[in-house]
């Protein structure tokens, strides 16, 4: 019986997806170097401590594959309410580092709440949702889906972490259209989110956050002020051209011309070292992650586990999209890094989860039904 068990077990891993994760792998490897690349100018080589987050990130990985997923999602509300006591505690507590107060810190490491409310957000919603009308959701359905996205992004936007807190939009908006989410309910709330985008440039932006955005529309506007990050971005990307300049031979990155570049602006670096070649081979790597992906979602089971994998897709595709966006100045700068690429410990174990508990959505797809 035992040998029979096992065999099946086998058969079951045999038939996961693991493509999403050998395309996870890849992306961290080309991560870690060029985070090593982006930093070793600066007083601290970040290497050793991202390589140390992704070797946290996967010993949680397995944690979270090999918990059911199910039962994760009946414990969504206690950790939805960590959540969100973290994100209050954070407003308490917390320190501040690049102009928003979203931090834990100890020593020289840090964290951040708001990766793993993400997580947790999308553990509530598929709860939720999951339970709802199975064809079309009604107004009110929406509204407490909005309402329970709405709360950790509040707190994340008083913590003045917009970029962190509009991640949540494409997360919840993902999952609520694969819900049933009514096209007249979308068209009024994109309305809706119009009016409110204008009230939060009027009321709750601050004078920063306001001159990335009118940076973005002129950015030679303050060349050697708001403009500079996107300017040298700029350099470095069209000075990698098809093959680029070389590993830790890019001008941006090791003049130190380039801020940011272990973090948010780590493609740049990349771009700028490996040309228009390094870019291709990464952007494959994330088509791969994300067409594994969709695959899981359509062959999962059950609601709940379709509306988990759609969630968390849709927040990781809208990181890539904005950030290779960002890096070339067709959206404006926010602090929103590259998944898997970009220094960052909270951020590199949240996904780390994620992919966990999306193989373990497709691992669990002929027991959760």
């Amino acid at each position: 019986m035992r040998s029979e068990e096992q065999l099946n077990l086998l058969l079951r891993l045999g038939r996961v997806r693991w493509g999403l994760l050998v395309a996870a792998v890849c992306l961290m490897v080309i991560g870690l170097a060029t985070v090593h690349s982006a930093s070793s100018e600066l007083a601290i080589d970040y290497l050793p401590r991202q390589a140390a987050w992704i070797g946290i990130g996967l010993v949680l990985l397995l944690v979270a594959f090999s918990i059911d997923y199910q039962l994760l999602i009946a414990f969504a509300w206690p950790l939805y309410g960590l959540s969100i006591a973290s994100l209050l505690l954070i407003l308490v507590v917390g320190q501040e580092a690049g102009g928003a107060r979203s931090w834990f810190g100890l020593g020289g490491f840090g964290g951040q709440p708001a990766e793993f409310a993400k997580l947790a957000t999308a553990l509530i919603l598929a709860r939720y949702l999951a339970n709802a009308n199975l064809r079309r959701l009604s107004v009110p359905q929406t509204l407490a889906a909005i309402g329970l996205t709405a709360a950790p992004m509040l707190l994340i936007a008083a913590e003045r972490d917009l970029g962190s807190a509009a991640m949540f939009v494409p997360l919840a908006g993902g999952m609520l259209v694969v819900a049933g989410l009514s096209w007249r309910v979308l068209v009024t709330g994109l309305v809706i989110a119009l009016i409110v985008v204008g009230l939060v440039w009027t009321f709750a932006m601050y004078d920063y956050q306001k001159q990335r955005v009118l940076t973005f529309l002129n950015p030679e506007s303050d060349p050697l002020g708001a403009g500079y990050q996107l300017k040298q971005s700029k350099i470095a990307v069209g000075s990698g051209e098809f093959l680029g300049r070389g590993y830790m031979q890019g001008t941006q990155s090791q003049l130190r011309f380039l801020p940011a570049r272990h973090t948010d602006f780590v493609l740049a670096v990349l771009a700028e070292e490996w040309g228009f070649l390094g870019i291709a081979v990464v952007l494959f790597l994330y088509a791969v992650y994300f067409f594994n992906g969709a695959e899981i979602a359509l062959r999962a089971q059950d609601r709940a586990g379709v509306l988990l994998v759609i969630g968390l897709l849709s927040a990781f595709g809208f990181h890539v999209l904005y950030n290779t966006s960002m890096v070339i100045g067709l959206v404006p700068i926010t602090g929103i890094p590259l998944p898997l690429l970009s220094y960052g410990g909270s951020f590199m174990v949240a996904n780390l989860i994620a992919i966990g508990l999306i193989l373990g959505v497709d691992f669990r797809r002929h027991v959760n039904r």
